[in-house]
């Protein structure tokens, strides 16, 4: 099994930045890919950024050029680096990473992150 452990979330002002970590610990070989969701209040979760083993990057329209994320295999852990926040960056931030063995898929518990004056 796969445990995903995110931090780094919390209270910050709009254009400020924050930096999301998020630790893969266990049966971590068959993971191909992480990247990061996010879901407000009243609206579905998207995912906003990817990263696949090989260093290929895709990001939704609403974060590019605002948002990196990188990872670094030798610590097992993925990171989004958020700049240029908006209110509307305002959610709670999952880690996900898809792996070719069963169950697949895999969740951290979330982290918030909220952009308010």
């Amino acid at each position: 099994q796969v445990q995903l452990v995110e931090s780094g979330g919390g209270l910050v002002q709009p254009g400020g930045s924050l930096r999301l970590s998020c630790a893969a610990s266990g049966s971590i070989f068959g993971i191909y890919a992480m990247g990061w969701y996010r879901q407000a209040p009243g609206k579905q979760r998207e995912s906003i950024a990817s990263i696949t083993t090989g260093g290929s990057t895709t990001y939704t329209d609403s974060v590019k050029g605002r948002f990196t994320i990188s990872r670094d295999n030798a610590k097992n852990m993925v990171y989004l680096q958020m700049n240029s926040l908006k209110p509307e960056d305002t959610a709670a931030y999952y880690c996900h990473a898809n792996s070719a063995r069963f169950p697949y898929d895999y969740w951290g518990q979330g982290t918030q992150v909220t952009v308010d004056s």
